[in-house]
This record gives C-alpha cells, structure tokens and sequence, in this order.
C-alpha cells in the first residue's frame, strides 16, 4: 500500500529541512572552533547567535518529522523491516530531544558564559573562561550522542526501505551511508570535538543526504498511481 500523499509530505519535509539546515548554519560564526580563546571572542561580539540556533533547531525539527513520516508513508508489511523502522522513528526521537538540549547548552548557555567571560574583570576572566570551556565540553558530549542517534535512526529506515520493491535500492544504500557519517560525526565530536576531520565528515553527510532525499522527492512525484492510493 503506498500513500502518495504521506509520501510527498515525507520526502518534502526531509528535503526542506536539511535545504534549511545547511543555510542557517552558513550564517553561524565562523573560526577555529578548538581555539577556544579565539572562539569565545567571536562567539562574544556575534549579535544574531541566538536567532542561528533557533533556526537550526526548527530545521532539524523538520527533517526529522520527515524521518518520522517516512516510515509511516512506506506502509512496511516484512515483520523483520517493520521493526527495524519502529526502533529507527524511536531513534528519531530521541535525536530530536538532543537535539534540543544542544541547542539549549549552544544557544543559550554558551553564549551566556563566553558574554560574562569577554566583560569580565580581569580577575574573574580565569574562571569565567573555565565555566566556558566547561560548557563546550558539555556541548560536544550533547552533540555526540545526538549525532549517534540520528546516524542510527537513517541506517535502521534504510534497512526497512531496502525491504520495499517499489523504492530504488540505491536510495536506502545512499540513506544508511548518510547515517554511518553522522555515527562518525558522533565518534569525533566527543574524542577531540569541532575538528577539521568532523567539518570533512559533516560535509559529506550533508551531500550523501541532499542526494538520496532529492531523488526521494523524484520518487515521490513521479510515480504511478496505485489503486491502493488514500
């Protein structure tokens, strides 16, 4: 049974939301983001800090209702495929909440503690940047597990798309590649945090995504319709 509408809404809602996901964070403060000194002080002067976090909240929301609806719109009759996408939107979930105490530590309490450090006097600045740095590392562990959640969510959905006859293969292969990035954003972000290597890695998940969600949308609006349609 195939309900095209769930579908094009799924396919959709992925698609936008990783389109809007990738735009916000252009416009996040740039710069070393291990050169905690440096960082902190751009982090300090940056005027629309909150306003970045918020949206990228709001896009990652979005995609990941997408994940959620996919699983819905796929209709999967395997048993077998069927839990794997149940634990796979359980997955989702829990990669939304992290998501959300992310930003709550990034958005919120970061910019917080790195302001106090930068107006601080000069004998608070030792512990004001240490309550800073306090918080980065709380925000690389957030930031792991999240990465860990939704790289485990794409590869349990792709395995239940591999099990759909009417869906190209190669889009749950593109799917499950796009989640072991994010499980090696996961491994990187909590060993040594916001490295080079994660930029590389977040880069490419980026692109395996953009491409299996865009022929997903092809997917969507260009198949035949089914008697089974609602």
């Amino acid at each position: 049974m195939i309900d095209r509408a769930s579908l094009r809404l799924s396919a959709g809602l992925l698609l936008v939301g990783q389109l809007l996901y990738i735009v916000v964070t252009q416009f996040h403060a740039g710069g070393d983001a291990n050169n905690h000194p440096a960082i902190f002080a751009a982090y300090a002067g940056n005027e629309i800090w909150a306003a970045v976090h918020l949206g990228q909240f709001a896009s990652m929301a979005i995609l990941l209702a997408g994940l959620f609806a996919l699983f819905f719109a796929l209709d999967v009759e395997a048993e077998a495929a069927k839990w794997a996408g149940r634990f796979g939107v359980a997955s989702a979930v829990a990669a939304l909440a992290l998501y959300g105490v992310l930003q709550a530590v990034d958005g919120i309490a970061l910019k917080q503690a790195v302001n106090a450090w930068a107006t601080a006097p000069d004998t608070e600045q030792a512990a004001r940047f240490a309550s800073a740095e306090a918080i980065r590392w709380l925000e690389w562990g957030v930031r792991s597990y999240h990465d860990f959640a939704l790289g485990l969510a794409l590869l349990l959905l792709a395995t239940a798309i591999v099990c759909i006859t009417w869906v190209p293969r190669p889009i749950a292969y593109l799917m499950g590649l796009s989640g072991l990035t994010y499980l090696v954003q996961g491994w990187v972000a909590g060993s040594e945090g916001f490295s080079p290597a994660q930029s590389a890695v977040i880069v490419l998940g980026w692109v395996l995504s953009l491409v299996w969600m865009t022929w997903l949308v092809v997917v969507a609006w260009w198949m035949q319709d089914s008697e089974h349609d609602t």
